[in-house]
């Protein structure tokens, strides 16, 4: 079962956890520094939602923002918590 876990994990149950710890802390303080809250990021899906709704599907171009937005945060946190596992 532990091995099922470790394999689904990517890790160990304590490097993943460590791993999440590092991340949230990041994405935490980027956050702060944007004036990011949870609350904005969730009232900005729910205007996005109405703004498809009202405006039609041509807000969908948005979409293509939104993902290269957050790959500029999560693809590099992805590649330095890979060079951190990478060595161990």
């Amino acid at each position: 079962m532990s091995d099922q876990v470790n394999r689904f994990l990517g890790d160990s149950l304590g490097r993943t956890l460590v791993k999440l710890i590092v991340v949230s802390l990041i994405v935490g303080f980027v956050m702060t520094v944007f004036g990011l809250t949870p609350w904005s990021i969730i009232d900005g899906v729910r205007d996005f939602i109405l703004e498809i709704w009202h405006r039609g599907f041509s807000a969908l171009g948005r979409v293509g923002d939104y993902l290269i937005l957050g790959a500029t945060i999560v693809i590099p946190l992805f590649v330095i918590l890979r060079l951190f596992s990478y060595h161990r």
